[in-house]
C-alpha cells in the first residue's frame, strides 16, 4: 500500500496545489519506515522571499485540542477527577451543567452553543486584533445563546466545550494550563518548539511564519464563504490578505491557541497515537471512545472521540488525526498506526477563494503521493478526504 515517496513529485503537487489556492506558504512533512520527507513550498511572508522550514513556529488552532484533552486524561488517570463528573462541579452557571459531563465535552457532544459561531464575536475580535480574552468572556457569549440540543443527544464541534475544560484542568490540575502542558507533555517527550502563551503575549517565536486570511475572521470561525465578487479580486490581485500574524490568540487558549513545528507536532501526534502519553489502560479508553460524528455516514465516516478524529480512509488505511484552523493559519495532523505514517501540512492562508481550509485541502494531494491504489481527488475539486475541524 505504501509508495516509496519521491520528493519531486510531492513537491510539485504541493507546488502547483498551493498556487491554485493562492496560498503563500506551505510545509508538508510525512515521516514512513523509509524516513522523513519535506516539502517547503512558498514563503513565510508576502512580498518577500523567505522559505519556510519545519522548524518555522506557526499558530496550530484547534490541534491544541488534543493536548487540552491528554491533559484532563492525565488528571483522570491520577484519580483526579472523573469523565462522568458533571462540569457543573468545576464550573458554575453552565447552561444544562448538571446534565453535562466531563466526557461529552471531550466528545463534542454538549449541545452548548458556539462561541466562535457568533457574529458578534467576530466583529470583537476584528475590531480589536490586540485584545486580551479571558474564558469567562468567550463562555458569556457562548452562554446568551441557548443549546442547539440535549446534552449527550448529537455531536457538534464546538470550541465552548473546550474552553471549559481547559478551565477543569486548572482547577483540578491546580496551575495554568500552559504550565501543565509543559509539565505533562512538552517536556516528557522532548517538544521544545512548542508553547501556549500566557494570555496577554501575542508574539510567534523565531522563527515564525506571517499568517494570512482573506476578508475577516468570519471567513474562519463560521466558514462564511465568499461571494463571487471577493473571489475574483483575490484571484486578480486586486484584493489583499489581512496579516493577522499578531492577533492575540487568548480567545483561543485551550481550544487552539498552542504554538508549534512540523517537526514538533509529528513528534506530538505520533506519540499520542502510539501509546506514549497514557498508561495502556487510559490509552486503549482513549482509542475506545471514537464515535460517529453522523450516525448515517457509515462506517467510513469520521469519528470523534477524546480530542482526536478518526477516518477509514482506505481498507488498510485509518488517520488518526486533527486539525487547526484561525485566522492567518491552517495546519493538519495525522498518525496511521497500521503503516507506521506520520505527516503534518500546515499553511499560512486559512482558506482559499473557494472557501476550503488550505492545508485540510492538500491532504488529498499527501495521501495520493503515499499510498498507491487512492486515487483522491485533489484541489481544485472538492475534498472527500479527512477534513479538520477548525
Amino acid at each position: 500500500m505504501l509508495k516509496q515517496l519521491d520528493q519531486a513529485s510531492l513537491q510539485a503537487a504541493v507546488d502547483t496545489a498551493a498556487k491554485q489556492m493562492l496560498v503563500p506558504g506551505a510545509v508538508v512533512l510525512v515521516c514512513t519506515p523509509q524516513g522523513a520527507t519535506t516539502v517547503l513550498s512558498g514563503t513565510l511572508q508576502r512580498g518577500a522571499q523567505t522559505p519556510p522550514a519545519t522548524g518555522t513556529h506557526f499558530r496550530i488552532g484547534s490541534n491544541t485540542k488534543t493536548m487540552t484533552a491528554a491533559t484532563v486524561l492525565l488528571l483522570a488517570q491520577e484519580g483526579r477527577l472523573k469523565l462522568s463528573d458533571p462540569i457543573s462541579r468545576y464550573v458554575p452557571d453552565v447552561p444544562d451543567g448538571d446534565d453535562i459531563t466531563i466526557e461529552q465535552l471531550l466528545k463534542m457532544r454538549s449541545g452548548l452553543y458556539n462561541y466562535t459561531d457568533a457574529p458578534e464575536f467576530s466583529a470583537m475580535l476584528d475590531a480589536d486584533l490586540a485584545k486580551v480574552w479571558t474564558p469567562q468572556e468567550t463562555l458569556a457569549i457562548a452562554f446568551r445563546h441557548p443549546p442547539n440540543f440535549a446534552p449527550g443527544a448529537e455531536y457538534e464541534y464546538c470550541n465552548t466545550n473546550y474552553t471549559l475544560l481547559g478551565l477543569v484542568a486548572e482547577k483540578v490540575g491546580g496551575g495554568p494550563l500552559g504550565g501543565q502542558f509543559q509539565q505533562r507533555l512538552y517536556g516528557p517527550l522532548g517538544l521544545d518548539q512548542t508553547s501556549l502563551p500566557a494570555p496577554e503575549d501575542a508574539a510567534i517565536p523565531d522563527p515564525g511564519s506571517r499568517g494570512y486570511l482573506y476578508g475577516g475572521s468570519s471567513h474562519a470561525m463560521t466558514d462564511e464563504p465568499y461571494p463571487a465578487d471577493m473571489q475574483a479580486a483575490m484571484r486578480d490581485g486586486t484584493l489583499a490578505p489581512i496579516d493577522y500574524t499578531n492577533q492575540n490568540p487568548s480567545y483561543a487558549t485551550a481550544a487552539g491557541g498552542a504554538i508549534s513545528t512540523a517537526e514538533n507536532l509529528a513528534t506530538w501526534i505520533k506519540s499520542l497515537v502510539t501509546g506514549r502519553v497514557f498508561d495502556a489502560g487510559m490509552q486503549q479508553r482513549w482509542l475506545d471512545s471514537l464515535q460517529a460524528q453522523n450516525p448515517d455516514a457509515g462506517p467510513d465516516g469520521q469519528q470523534y472521540g477524546y480530542g482526536i478524529v478518526y477516518q477509514q480512509v482506505a481498507p488498510n488505511v485509518g488517520l488518526h488525526f486533527h486539525g487547526g484552523e484561525m485566522p492567518g493559519f491552517n495546519s493538519f495532523m495525522a498518525h496511521d498506526l497500521a503503516n507506521d505514517v506520520t505527516m503534518v501540512i500546515w499553511t499560512n492562508l486559512t482558506v482559499d477563494p473557494d472557501s476550503r481550509p488550505t492545508a485540510n485541502a492538500l491532504v488529498p494531494t499527501v495521501l495520493n503521493q503515499v499510498y498507491a491504489g487512492l486515487d483522491l481527488p485533489t484541489t481544485p475539486a472538492p475534498t472527500p478526504a479527512p477534513s479538520p475541524t477548525s
